[in-house]
């Protein structure tokens, strides 16, 4: 059998069913004008590389010929890998939702040959199974229905486009924010607390670093002390848990149980990239050796594992390896006493509870069920010892696993998630005092900037090729990455850079009419529906990361035009912030700052000059996530940004300036009072 059209695609996940019997077409006119043509509805098949049960769903169902016989004959089928097209997953994963109530990978759905959906689900099984149909089954069903009731089909797909385009729509009026709606929102997080196991809710249970991140700046702000103590026990839990590779650093997508001991076993740039910078938040506040260490794992699984020789980072790696889910990552106390010898074996087991009989299939996922003090102190060690031991231990562990069959790379390379990594490597550059850190953000930005077309930039990056115009995120992600990266480093052009793509995001996305940003270009795909989205998803929304870069702008270069785009649309997503907080952390963030005011900081001193360092140090360890950053020398950096004009260096060294909402504190050439000047006065992480 020859390979079918998906075998010339860039996308890993879409060459993945290029040996399939079905006849796949790539997303695209080519699929509908075939629809239209025979009159056959498509049937849209929708996941990524990563996805364990995107591979189950394959194997079971997209290889199997008689299911592939079906499929041919009454469809057009259509495969997408959902993180090179956020946007049609996004449509047809919120028609879904309105369908059946829920949503998921792989996400099947049924449209008209004009893109309209009206049927779906996620995941069908081979045989009928647990309440659910067979894929057969539901393939029998809905070409019985198109056949035979047409009309009722392309009636019930005009009221779900109806549905998704009042949906698209966000008419919500302008509310004042306020500080107590930064209140009721923190109130409706708190009652999801688990306060035994760290984290919200019960299983599953996803990390959520953007809930994290902005609670600890509300509790730093407001002193809620119980807001900060969730967030460490989260991280600790997360740190320990299951969840977190012990041997090749980095965090897997999520856990199956609430207390984060057996997850799915994919790692996803996007967390790793948002976890480690919450990481590297913590050490800034607490200075603990663990966290410091899941900063250093994480990043360097990022720098290895996922680096990419152009100089950006690779999307994802898979969750199976050897036909099964997790097998690259589980282990028998048999296991573990080959890699590192029967004296330390017991030992090694019981720090990380492994068993006879193991959770997963027998094994067991390694986790942290003491810390190093008291392992020392179960086995008769000191604490250097059981140091000492633990990186004989580790590094005998990798060195067995590299040995087994590793779960695949998905080596596209993503602008929106390679953003967040920038900005993690940015950081933690500085709060861990890793140069080397900064100089690969800086090289990741390069790439980025020049490979996918600067300030109008495309989405993916594979094999060797910019493809997909860019996103709404994708243009105010790499925005604020940019900013950061000038905040980190002092290097003018990315703020420069960061400033372009602002503008072109308001020139591109913003709908004055409905005063809201649309999530895909003008000239992008025509969809049935454009959509729109103030929800995190898991990584920031486009519109809340947009909202952050056109905040920090304003402070930079007083334009008035930014800020009047961030008011007009926080004030009509309070009702959201108020409700499903969750849903909308990185729009919290941004409600923050709006309300208290952000913090114009101008550090005057020559980039990479020791007192220039020392400045940026400080600014970066006070890691709140509302102050705007503005770095440069009027001798050696003219024009100047607008928040640097008119200021000086005192005395011949590098000073810093920090104002907010019009009233300025002393400039300063003392890194520790300008630690001071940026504290919060009731802040429960301060010693």
């Amino acid at each position: 059998m020859s390979p079918n059209r998906l075998a010339q695609e860039s996308s890993l996940y879409l060459r993945q069913h290029a040996d399939q019997p079905v006849d796949w077409y790539p997303w695209g006119e080519e699929a509908f004008a075939v629809a239209r043509a025979t009159g056959r509805p498509v049937l849209l098949s929708i996941g990524y590389s990563a996805c364990h049960w995107c591979h189950v769903m394959a194997h079971e169902s997209f290889a199997d010929p008689a299911v592939a016989q079906r499929m041919n004959e009454w469809f057009v089928n259509v495969k997408v890998d959902r993180e090179e097209r956020p946007d049609v997953d996004a449509l047809y994963m919120a028609a879904v939702q309105q369908m059946t109530g829920h949503g998921g990978w792989p996400l099947t759905v049924f449209l008209t040959p004009e893109g309209e959906p009206f049927f779906g689900g996620t995941y069908f099984p081979p045989r009928p199974r647990h309440g659910m149909p067979s894929f057969l089954q539901v393939l029998e069903a809905v070409h019985r229905a198109w056949e035979e009731h047409p009309e009722d089909v392309r009636r019930q797909a005009a009221e779900i486009r109806n549905l998704l385009e009042r949906q698209s729509r966000l008419a919500l009026p302008p509310t004042p924010l306020t500080a107590a709606t930064l209140a009721d929102a923190y109130r409706a997080l708190e009652r999801r607390f688990d306060l035994r196991h760290g984290g919200l809710g019960s299983a599953p249970k996803f990390p959520q670093p953007l809930v994290w991140r902005a609670l600890l700046q509300l509790g730093r702000r407001f002193g809620w002390a119980n807001a900060v103590a969730q967030v460490r026990r989260t991280l600790d839990a997360m740190a320990d848990g299951g969840i977190y590779d012990h041997v090749g650093g980095g965090f897997h997508r999520y856990s199956v149980d609430a207390q984060w001991r057996v997850p799915h076993f994919e790692k996803m740039l996007y967390d790793n990239a948002l976890l480690a910078e919450l990481y590297a938040r913590a050490v800034a506040l607490w200075g603990r050796e663990r966290d410091r260490e899941v900063v250093e794992e994480t990043l360097g699984y990022l720098d290895t594992t996922l680096s990419a020789p152009e100089g950006g980072f690779f999307a994802a790696q898979d969750a199976d390896s050897e036909g099964e889910e997790g097998r690259y990552y589980l282990w028998t106390p048999a296991e573990v006493e080959a890699a590192v010898g029967p004296a330390l074996g017991p030992a090694v087991c019981r720090f990380f509870s492994v068993e006879e009989v193991g959770p997963v299939d027998g094994r067991s996922v390694l986790r942290r069920t003491r810390s190093l003090a008291a392992w020392a102190a179960a086995e008769g060690w000191t604490e250097a010892e059981a140091r000492t031991r633990w990186a004989e231990v580790r590094r005998a562990l990798r060195e067995a696993r590299e040995r087994r069959p590793a779960p695949a790379v998905d080596d596209k390379i993503l602008l929106d998630w390679n953003a967040l990594a920038v900005e993690a490597f940015a950081l933690a550059g500085r709060v861990l005092q890793r140069r080397d850190w900064l100089a690969r953000a800086e090289r990741a930005a390069a790439f980025l900037w020049d490979a996918l077309g600067g300030p109008h930039p495309f989405h993916v990056w594979a094999q060797g090729r910019a493809k997909v115009p860019g996103f709404l995120l994708d243009y105010a992600a790499f925005g604020n990455a940019l900013l950061s990266l000038h905040g980190a480093t002092g290097e003018r052009r990315w703020a420069d850079h960061a400033r372009a793509l602002a503008d072109a995001l308001l020139e591109r996305f913003w709908d004055a009419q409905t005063e809201s940003f649309f999530d895909t270009a003008p000239d992008s795909d025509t969809l049935v529906v454009r959509p729109r989205d103030l929800f995190d998803n898991p990584v920031p929304s486009g519109t809340s990361a947009a909202l952050r870069l056109l905040q920090r702008l304003t402070a930079l270069t007083n334009e008035a035009r930014y800020a009047d785009v961030v008011e007009r649309v926080l004030t009509r997503a309070v009702p959201l912030l108020r409700e499903v907080p969750s849903g909308v952390a990185a729009l919290l963030e941004v409600a923050d700052a709006y309300v208290a005011g952000v913090w114009e900081v101008a550090v005057v001193g020559q980039p990479g000059a020791p007192d220039t360092e020392a400045l940026l140090d400080a600014v970066h360890l006070a890691v709140r996530t509302d102050v705007a950053l503005a770095v440069g020398d009027h001798e050696t950096d003219p024009p100047p940004l607008p928040l640097l004009a008119g200021r000086r260096r005192r005395e011949g060294r590098a000073t810093a300036y920090v104002c907010q909402r019009f009233v300025c504190q002393a400039p300063t050439t003392d890194p520790t009072e300008l630690r001071r000047q940026l504290a919060f006065p009731n802040d429960p992480t301060a010693p």
